[in-house]
């Protein structure tokens, strides 16, 4: 009985262990099968992606970012290759940043960033501000008088400006001027304050940028200025290294630190001559999340400018340690090509700030000069006025600043269309300048009465005349000799209604549409000989007034002289005939018309004592947007020519838009086109001739 127990009890024990056995066996199996399915994963049906991350470990792939070309110009009379000087370049400067968790004393950093990056440039826009109010208080003043007789309106003028310019020195004047000047100081640099304070303060925030394109010197200054140093230290003791700021002390360098504050060092696209050429130079922006010319050379060269990426690949070990390895990748950027304008730096700066001084002179909304080589096509200068400093375009709120108006902006040209005329009249034979006709004042055309910009008739009256006195009558005598279809054929000749094919961006083709049409085609003929009714860009005037200069042959123009690729090799531009559009007998009988503008005409304030020089003014008025005619009381002054008259060293066009304070072109345009004549002729030491 108690065998037969303990026998049972045997079975029942060997049975339980075998359960167990068999129970671990499995376990050990499914185990096994786990990890037998997950290698499969791993090693086969994942492989792609286990094996990428293992690279995105293990690998360094980077992209190798190119130097982009640099813009430069020319500064001799003689245009030699080897003066020249950057419009565009490339420098390093400062991200400044923030790291508000680690920042223990924001309101004190707040008003030294103010201090370091605000103070000044909020000073100045004030400045700017109330000295704008004073012009403008003065603009109207004088604009409420534009409507005296000549005689009264000058005596009138007189007066105001006497008075303006004795409320600038009154002493009461001067004091509340100073009070509300500071009150406005206060309520921006208060707000500024406040605005860093909002970044310095946000809980547990790891990153925020402050200020971007932070120049060393102002950088040098925000750390000396944040730390607690015991002894003075000079900025040229300090030095930058691996985005972090060092001191020399006594022999022992040590690194100057903010808790808090950090920057790290990055190549910007810099603009050494600020505003000078800014609408013709463009600048780098992003667009989207890659940078990119914008406008101007920087946009139609962006390719050329911006090189091409390179890259390299390695491996690293466990410590993040570099691996040189036999397979590896390295890929050398490619720079980008460097620019060589046709621009004189001289000429350019004296042309620029003599068309921003003329513009503030007259209250005018703008202007624009060119200067061309007539025998090549070479641009000596091209300015806009209002500009902008491209260093900063984000400042900027209207975005048609950034339009380069001298190749951008269609007008009509008025009375300085008449040239063009008189050229067609000439070339066809059928006029001379001694050629007659009889000025009654008005001329009737499909029912429409012409009359001549002064309402006066002129009786009997030769072609001399007709420009010394920019007859409208007279330019549509000349146009009717030839006939609507010959006329419209030589203005398009002339490359009026066609983009020049400058290396520019933005640039119009003009408006001559009304020209070509069959209906009212008389009219039309009539109304464009004296430039009304056609739409032209500065650019395409000076290159037909380029093109009488030059004998009759119009040349291409353009801005680019070599183009420098980062192996050094080079492209260089070659002067390019587009056609002759005269004849050279022609060219030579309208030079001497255009002297007797300058010396008895309209054009006597172009005139630079000592030279002959040949030129016409126009002054036109601006078509209503919405409506037909012409908007009240506004007008646009320009004034072509060129000088000296025998040899021709450029051809220039001047346009002042809208001035308040003359009606014409004669006492805005041309005075200008005299200045920067003179400055020209003397820059090259032109022998006089008489």
């Amino acid at each position: 009985m108690i065998m037969r127990f303990w026998r049972n009890e045997k079975r029942a024990i060997n049975k339980i262990s075998n359960n167990r056995i068999n129970l671990i066996m499995a376990i050990i199996f499914l185990l096994a099968l786990a990890i037998l399915i997950k290698l499969f994963k791993i090693q086969i049906y994942n492989y792609d992606l286990y094996s990428t991350q293992a690279s995105s470990q293990q690998l360094v792939s980077n992209q190798l970012e190119p130097s982009r070309g640099r813009i430069f110009i020319q500064d001799s009379p003689t245009n030699t290759a080897n003066e020249l000087y950057p419009l565009a370049t490339n420098k390093n400067f400062a991200l400044v940043y923030a790291v508000p968790k680690a920042i223990s004393n924001p309101e004190k950093i707040a008003k030294q960033l103010y201090f370091i990056f605000k103070q000044q440039k909020i000073e100045k826009d004030v400045e700017d501000l109330f000295k704008k109010q004073d012009e403008e208080r003065l603009n109207n003043e004088l604009l409420a008088i534009n409507k005296l007789s000549p005689n009264d309106l000058e005596a009138e003028q007189a007066k105001i400006i006497k008075k303006y310019n004795e409320s600038l020195l009154d002493k009461k004047s001067v004091e509340i001027r100073r009070i509300r000047k500071e009150a406005e100081i206060n309520l921006r640099k208060q707000a500024a304050i406040d605005n860093y304070m909002k970044i310095l303060t946000k809980p547990g925030d790891p990153y925020e940028p402050l200020e971007e394109k932070v120049d060393e010197q102002v950088l040098k200054n925000l750390y000396l200025s944040l730390n607690d140093l015991n002894k003075q230290i000079k900025i040229e003791d300090l030095e930058i290294k691996d985005n972090s700021i060092w001191t020399n002390n006594n022999s022992k360098q040590e690194e100057l630190k903010i808790s808090g504050i950090g920057f790290v060092t990055k190549a910007y696209r810099f603009y050494p001559e600020n505003n000078i050429g800014a609408n013709m130079i463009g600048f780098v922006g992003y667009v989207g999340d890659e940078q990119k010319g914008r406008y101007g050379l920087e946009e139609y060269f962006n390719e050329e400018l911006a090189g091409k990426y390179g890259s390299i690949k390695a491996e690293r070990d466990a410590k993040g340690e570099m691996i040189i390895i036999n397979n590896q990748q390295y890929n050398k950027p490619q720079d980008g090509s460097d620019l060589i304008l046709t621009i004189n730096r001289s000429i350019q700066y004296a042309a620029c700030t003599k068309l921003n001084e003329a513009v503030l002179k007259h209250g005018a909304d703008g202007g624009s000069v060119i200067i061309i080589e007539p025998k090549t096509g070479a641009i000596l200068a091209m300015c806009t006025a209002p500009d902008y400093d491209p260093n900063n375009f984000q400042e900027i709120k209207d975005m048609g600043l950034f339009n380069n108006q001298a190749v951008f902006s269609q007008y009509e040209p008025g009375s300085i269309f008449k040239i063009i005329t008189m050229a067609i009249g000439l070339d066809q034979n059928k006029v001379t300048p001694e050629t007659t006709y009889f000025d009654s004042g008005s001329v009737k055309i499909a029912n429409y009465n012409i009359e001549n910009s002064d309402r006066q008739a002129h009786g009997l009256a030769t072609m001399e005349d007709v420009l010394e006195k920019s007859l409208n009558t007279g330019a549509i005598f000349v146009m009717e000799q030839s006939g609507p279809v010959i006329f419209s054929d030589y203005v398009k000749s002339f490359g009026f209604g066609e983009k020049t094919g400058i290396e520019l961006e933005g640039e119009s083709k003009g408006d001559i549409i009304n020209l070509l049409k069959e209906k009212n085609k008389e009219i039309y003929a009539a109304t464009a000989s004296f430039g009304q009714g056609i739409a032209v860009t500065p650019l395409q005037m000076v290159v037909a007034f380029a093109g009488i200069a030059n004998g009759g042959i119009l040349m291409k123009p353009y801005v680019v002289k070599e183009i420098i690729k980062s192996d050094n090799s080079k492209m260089v531009t070659e002067p390019r005939q587009i056609k002759r559009v005269i004849s050279e007998k022609s060219a030579t009988i309208l030079a001497g018309m255009m002297v007797n503008v300058v010396e008895k005409g309209h054009g006597k304030r172009a005139g630079v004592k000592g030279y002959y020089v040949a030129g016409k003014t126009g002054t036109a008025q601006v078509p209503r947007k919405n409506k037909k005619g012409y908007e009240e009381g506004v007008n646009i002054g320009s004034f072509a020519g060129f000088a000296p008259v025998d040899d021709p060293r450029f051809v220039m066009l001047v346009r002042i838009d809208h001035p308040r304070d003359v009606d014409w072109a004669e006492s805005s345009a041309a005075p200008l086109f005299g200045e920067i004549t003179e400055f020209m002729l003397n820059y090259w030491q032109v022998p006089k001739e008489r």
